[in-house]
């Protein structure tokens, strides 16, 4: 195959594609009245819509962990911004329909031997969460075999909840 030769190559990003993770925004900030506010003002005067917050905080210092509807968009703007951000691949998990929702999903993660570091709530049409595992690629696989929705970037975008 020679420079140029497109033909083994589908055309897209990762991001074109149904990429099944969602992007996180840690923001690391001071602890101390009034920045939250402003990191958020910042955010959210661009059009962008926070859909997912979780905050750890320490004596002097905090992380804010998002998720926003529009992941290019809010990397430009935080690109910009003097804020200390990292970002670090999610997912989105729509609860299921079940008697125990979040048993559902954590004993299919745990079937799969797949470790949940962390979770917090995402707003999204029906009940979600975001969760932070050690192994995404896994953690997909598992959920889409249990018939657990993963909810992706365009979902956000697309989302009636917000329309």
């Amino acid at each position: 195959m020679g420079f140029g030769d497109q033909s083994s190559l589908p055309p897209g990003t990762m991001r074109a594609r149904d990429w099944p993770c969602l992007r996180q925004f840690c923001v690391f900030m001071e602890n101390r009245v009034g920045c939250l506010h402003d990191m958020l003002r910042h955010v959210e005067r661009h059009n962008l819509r926070v859909v997912a917050l979780s905050i750890v905080d320490s004596a002097d210092h905090a992380l804010a962990r998002l998720v926003v509807d529009n992941y290019e968009r809010a990397v430009e703007l935080l690109d910009f911004s003097n804020l200390t951000v990292f970002e670090t691949d999610v997912l989105g998990i729509e609860l299921p329909d079940t008697e125990q929702p979040h048993v559902t999903i954590c004993a299919a993660l745990m079937k799969a031997e797949v470790n949940i570091n962390y979770t917090y709530p995402l707003l999204h049409r029906r009940g979600a969460m975001i969760l932070y595992v050690d192994d995404i690629d896994t953690a997909v696989r598992v959920m889409r075999e249990s018939g657990i929705r993963v909810v992706t970037e365009q979902d956000l975008v697309d989302d009636e909840f917000y329309s």
